[in-house]
């Protein structure tokens, strides 16, 4: 699989790590009142998708940057590329 980077161009896939959901970006609030099961649903419970999914990819073979790829999980299609940290950054402005 072809992973376009947002930066480097074209990459083989075997240059990244794996890294699951890419919510993983959204860690919840250690002070809530409800902290310790917010911190189970995020450690623990995950959606298994059957198509579009925003994914967690690290550049482990090149610059070391994290993605998120919108991936289809049926086909592979890769659908979009974004740096995590944009991604982080636009979800800080939203809330």
């Amino acid at each position: 699989m072809i992973i376009p980077h947002p930066l480097l161009g074209p990459r083989d896939s075997s240059e990244f790590v794996y890294l699951g959901d890419a919510s993983l970006i959204d860690r919840p609030d250690w002070q809530a009142e409800d902290a310790a099961e917010a911190f189970h649903e995020y450690a623990y419970l995950r959606d298994n998708p059957a198509g579009e999914h925003r994914e967690l990819w690290y550049h482990e073979g090149g610059d070391r940057s994290w993605l998120v790829v919108t991936r289809n999980t049926m086909t592979h299609e890769i659908s979009k590329v974004e740096l995590a940290r944009d991604v982080a950054r636009a979800q800080g402005r939203s809330k």
